[in-house]
């Protein structure tokens, strides 16, 4: 997270995505020794958060704006889950129900098998072999560990996160603009992605109604929520204004 964040402060948003690219090769920007690890960055750098001219805009705006670190993690944590298949169902579905069920140890055991059966269902192009599926296991517990879903060294253990209002806002926009609105954005199976539950989620669209980031009414089981603004990067802005106010 500390090098994403470092490639959005320094972007250059009068330059086009592979100039900038570029750029960070160049310059070597993350001060990597060696070159092919650089560029592996910038490849999942790339994935992650340029893909959608949205989300880059409104990316480099929130971190350029010093937008309060548990809130950036969280954006940053989500965007790297829509963007990774592998990521977010170990995430949504794997951890998700395991701390569901109380269960917070996840072993390399556990996530191999677990790969195993979707693989076996079909969920990848062609079969992995076995020095794959254990490298892939290792790399999604540690990607975990880095968003703290996950913590501990050798034996990992599910933690729920803290989901500042202000990051909760922007995934509720994001996912809005798939599409998402009333009952469906507020019992959304992306919210597993942060272990929240239910109740919890309804208490943070409360939380942000009170503090007017959004409106959200509720009479039964009819469920209406409106945001002030149309863009993600108008919305950004408005909610790192807020996050500065309340700081």
């Amino acid at each position: 997270m500390d090098e994403t964040k470092t490639l959005l402060s320094v972007w250059d948003e009068f330059a086009s995505t592979v100039n900038n690219i570029a750029r960070f090769q160049q310059e070597n920007i993350l001060g990597k020794a060696s070159r092919s690890r650089a560029n592996d960055i910038l490849m999942a750098f790339r994935q992650r958060y340029l893909v959608d001219e949205r989300v880059k805009r409104s990316l480099i705006l929130l971190v350029k704006g010093r937008c309060p670190t548990e809130s950036i993690n969280c954006i940053l944590y989500f965007h790297t889950a829509m963007s990774d298949l592998l990521i977010h169902d170990f995430a949504a579905d794997f951890v998700s129900g395991k701390f569901r069920k109380g269960m917070q140890s996840i072993s390399v055991d556990e996530t191999t098998e677990w790969i195993k059966k979707n693989i076996s269902a079909g969920k990848t192009v062609s079969p992995w072999s076995d020095n794959t599926i254990e490298r892939a296991a290792r790399g999604l517990m540690s990607a975990l560990r880095d968003f703290g879903m996950l913590k501990g060294l050798k034996n990992k253990q599910t933690s729920a996160i803290y989901v500042p209002v202000g990051a909760f806002c922007y995934i509720a926009f994001y996912l809005h603009l798939l599409g998402l609105s009333g009952k469906s954005l507020l019992e959304s199976p992306e919210w597993r992605l942060f272990l929240l539950e239910a109740q919890d989620v309804e208490r943070l669209f409360i939380d942000a109604h009170q503090m007017h980031l959004l409106e959200y009414r509720a009479a039964g089981s009819v469920i209406r929520i409106d945001f002030p603004d149309e863009t993600l990067e108008e919305y950004s802005r408005v909610i790192l204004e807020r996050e500065h106010r309340d700081a």
